[in-house]
């Protein structure tokens, strides 16, 4: 693996922008220069001494890396800010150095410096940076404090602390990860969302222009922060003054909205740039890669932040902000719904379908190109933006799969999270294997079309979450009530009969409608009132079966006539529900002209139909489900030789990669506590499992049956190698990897077959065993996926492992899986250590039905590895890369 780090732009603790990248022997001058800025003070706290030898010091950051020795510096416009550097000490440690400009402490430097060397020391093996800190060196302390929170730390020579930061981050050091992210978010996109001034750049006098109607927007949506129109050719535009130039605003600018043509763009973002604009909402579209690419350049440059190109704007409802950077005509009220849209016709959608529905909006940004601003960065805003209870997205593309996958988890602990990502294709797609288990492991609630992520947005937003999956229903039409009961079970719901908890017959209610009732039980469930109901019969039952404490969500739906008040009755059923706040509730209303879009104080949202309430109300239940679960975390595993398996890998690589011998494989297996040996027959459970990697989501563990009998074909012995070493044409895991029969022998277990690609695998030309070009696995045939396959992404967690099980094993105690699950967290720290594992095929794998005791059977192990570029670190707080 390379010994180097890639350049990369961060987040500083105040939201700047600066590069963090390796040291070069070019760097001697402005090194020197840092280092002699010292304070007295400062050297001392550093070398502990104040009289140390800087040039040495300077000469030894800029000696070339290599597996000894890394050195990285962080930069802001040219200018070298701070600078940091590890030497290995043993296989397994090595000292780190951090140096901070005076002038710049309290940014967050250091802490940002360390997070990149432990990253990199982790990709050599590395598991422990250590360091001697003088028990003075306050600031010090506390930044190893904030990157190893609960790490004991040692004692050196009096007056010295020896500080250990892990290089892979725990459940702890994770969350202040988190919290720096989510501040440095925040911060970094307050000029954007919320800014104080606003210049449109491109602001054509014309009415139907571009810029022109962003200004008409902003000026009708009440914006009261300072607004300037730029156009050089104009003397005014909309009863402003017109600006020749954005130089000109003559004070600092926080937004600046371009609406120029393609060509014109490379050159305002230089205005722009230059007279100190802290963020640009790009409008204009028709940008190539490279043109987008050297506007992030110059923004990143400069410390500013972008949205788009190809933006349809961006929105922010918060009364002290009201901003309506958008050309979009409908717009909906102010309330609690985020939405990211990478699609502007789609973000046009959901804005129009938010307002006719009445869904408060809070924020809306139009990412269009998202050469910059990403999704991920908005969730890490969102997460404590006051005005947002739940996050709406619709992303094509993830720039960073897993670094989605940990910020949307931490969000939706707290707020719902709904995406729609295109159309599945029925479970054949590798990707959407893999974005769906993306969301599953995030909490993130993914809907099939944007109408069903709307619907249920409007659970979601202004109500309690279920505590439960008991729905109860009340109406007064029986086929209404007969379809909403239907709908449960595929909802995951139950309509459970009541009890006799309410002796209580409610008033009111219609004669002959419920013939018998005697009491509330007596109702049933649903509850049936017919047509001949009352207002205050309906309002009356509402209200007590919500009292009865037997139902977690409600569903009422109401037909009206043209015999009944249908203007009393949506009245009285408003004041039923706001008194039933508790619980969730949906309503559906049918024969009413031009029904409300909500009810209530509380916005209870109205529907048509009862199957689209009642999906939604199943997503609500699944989601606060999952919320009710404990938090996963990684455990300590042990017998972990990280360094062995780093060199065996970087030696295998060298000499070309591709399939591996068998002893390399279970060597490698061995290094990270997985013993391999012949399988045998037992009566226990046989799976399969492995890891492979995909472009775009990085490495999948996975687990299954173990492989499917095949038909007749060639025999593949145990372990072979098929192909040969890094022969792309080579078959994949073709059936009887334990050597006891061949393919299609009855007797033979088969293999885990094809995670092959294209579509799965970093090898263009690697063709999978059983499911041919395109498909990532192939277990059940040809081209597909089998439903009982489950796939996790990284960093896989306790619970992760355990829900794998479950799901494989449903019924199987705790107890029995617990061998398993500790082998699938063991592949997942494979996997995140090893990213040059491509295909690592592990069938079957034999757990006996004595549970954790008798272990697991790994029998036949097949390994493919290649050579990876840099990879997106999902700790890193680093911005999208330049080249998009």
């Amino acid at each position: 693996m390379s010994t180097t780090a890639a350049p990369a732009d961060c987040l500083t603790a105040d939201g700047s922008v600066v590069r963090v990248r390796p040291v070069t022997a070019a760097d001697v001058p402005a090194l020197l220069a840092l280092h002699e800025g010292m304070s007295v003070q400062n050297r001392y706290l550093r070398f502990f001494s104040a009289g140390a030898a800087l040039d040495a010091e300077v000469l030894r950051l800029t000696r070339p890396a290599d597996d000894q020795h890394l050195a990285l510096l962080v930069e802001r416009a040219g200018t070298v800010l701070a600078a940091g550097s590890y030497e290995r000490l043993d296989a397994d440690r090595a000292d780190f150095a951090v140096i901070v400009h005076d002038d710049h402490h309290g940014e967050g430097l250091g802490t940002l410096l360390l997070e990149h060397l432990a990253a990199a020391a982790r990709r050599q093996g590395l598991t422990e940076l250590v360091g001697d800190v003088l028990a003075g060196n306050r600031a010090m302390l506390r930044v190893s404090g904030d990157l190893a929170p609960g790490v004991p730390r040692g004692a050196g020579d009096p007056g010295v602390v020896r500080v250990r930061i892990p290089t892979l981050p725990d459940e702890a050091a994770l969350a202040a990860v988190g919290e720096r992210d989510r501040t440095a978010a925040h911060r970094s996109l307050r000029p954007l969302l919320a800014p104080a001034s606003v210049a449109v750049i491109g602001a054509g006098r014309r009415p139907g222009g571009l810029g022109h109607e962003i200004l008409a927007a902003l000026q009708a949506g009440g914006y009261d922060g300072e607004l300037f129109a730029v156009n050089p050719r104009a003397r005014d535009v909309r009863g402003l003054p017109a600006l020749p130039s954005v130089a000109l605003v003559g004070e600092p600018l926080d937004l600046a909205v371009v609406a120029v043509p393609p060509a014109a763009a490379r050159q305002v973002l230089r205005d722009c740039c230059a007279a100190g604009v802290r963020a640009a909402l790009i409008l204009t579209a028709g940008l190539d890669g490279t043109a987008q690419a050297d506007l992030v350049r110059q923004a990143r440059r400069h410390g500013m932040r972008l949205v788009g190109p190809d933006s349809l704007g961006v929105l922010n409802t918060d009364p002290a902000v009201r901003l309506t950077a958008t050309t979009a005509r409908t717009l909906p009220p102010p309330g609690g719904l985020a939405v990211a849209s990478q699609s502007g016709a789609i973000g046009v959608a959901i804005l129009e379908a938010a307002a006719r529905h009445g869904i408060g909006v809070s924020t809306f940004v139009s990412l269009g190109d998202k050469a910059d601003v990403s999704g991920n960065d908005l969730l890490a805003y969102w997460h404590d933006d006051p005005a947002t209870r739940a996050v709406a997205l619709y992303l094509e593309s993830f720039g960073n799969p897993r670094r989605f996958a940990w910020t949307a988890r931490a969000l939706a602990r707290r707020k719902p999270v709904l995406a729609v990502r295109g159309a599945r294709r029925a479970g054949t797609s590798a990707a959407d294997v893999a974005v769906e288990a993306l969301f599953e492991q995030a909490g993130v609630i993914r809907t099939d079309t944007l109408g069903d992520l709307l619907d249920t947005a409007r659970v979601l937003v202004d109500q309690p979450l279920p505590a439960g999956d008991r729905l109860a229903v009340v109406g007064n039409a029986r086929g209404l009530n007969a379809l909403a009961a239907g709908a449960a079970d595929a909802a995951g719901l139950t309509v459970p009969p009541r009890t006799a908890a309410t002796t209580d017959r409610p008033p009111h209610l219609a004669p002959g409608a419920t013939a018998g009732a005697t009491t509330l039980a007596d109702l049933g469930n649903p509850v049936d009132l017919g047509t001949g109901a009352t207002a205050g019969a309906i309002a009356a039952t509402v209200r007590a079966v919500a009292a009865a404490g037997e139902a977690d969500l409600l569903l009422v739906a109401y037909a009206a006539t043209r015999t009944d008040d249908g203007t009393a009755t949506l009245r009285a059923l408003a004041a039923a529900v706001d008194d039933a706040a508790h619980l969730p509730v949906a309503v559906v209303v049918v024969g009413v002209t031009d029904p409300p879009a909500t009810l209530g104080r509380r916005h209870v949202p109205v529907y048509d139909l009862p199957e689209p309430a009642v999906r939604a109300l199943g997503r609500a239940a699944r989601y606060a489900a999952w919320r009710r679960e404990p938090l996963g975390r990684r455990p300590p595993l042990d017998g972990l030789r990280t360094t062995a398996a780093r060199t065996l890998v970087d030696t295998a690589v060298r000499a070309g990669g591709g399939w591996q011998p068998p002893g390399v494989a279970r060597e490698l297996l061995a290094a990270y506590g997985i013993p391999t040996r012949a399988a045998l027959r037992t009566a226990g459970v046989e799976l399969a499992a492995g890891i492979t990697h995909d472009p775009l989501f990085g490495s999948l563990v996975t687990l299954s049956p173990a492989g499917p009998r095949v038909p007749a074909g060639p025999r593949v012995p145990a372990d072979a190698d098929p192909g040969g070493p890094g022969d792309p044409g080579g078959l994949g895991a073709v059936g009887d990897l334990d050597g006891l029969g061949a393919v299609g022998d009855p007797g033979g277990l088969g293999g885990l077959g094809a995670l092959g690609d294209p579509g799965g695998l970093r090898d263009p030309g690697a063709l999978g065993a059983l499911g041919g070009p395109g498909a990532l696995g192939a277990l059940g045939g040809p081209g597909g996926w089998r439903g009982d396959r489950v796939v996790r992404l990284l960093p896989l967690t306790d619970r992760d492992a355990a829900g794998m099980c479950r799901q494989l094993l449903p019924g199987a105690a705790p107890a029995a899986t617990a061998a398993l699950e500790d082998l699938l967290l063991r592949l997942g720290r494979l996997a995140e250590d090893v990213p040059e594992i491509a295909e690592l095929d592990l069938d079957p794998i034999q757990a006996g039905e004595d549970g954790a005791a008798a272990g697991c059977t790994v029998g036949g192990v097949r390994l493919r590895l290649c050579t990876v570029g840099a990879e997106p670190d999902p700790y890193l707080r680093n911005l999208r890369p330049e080249t998009v």
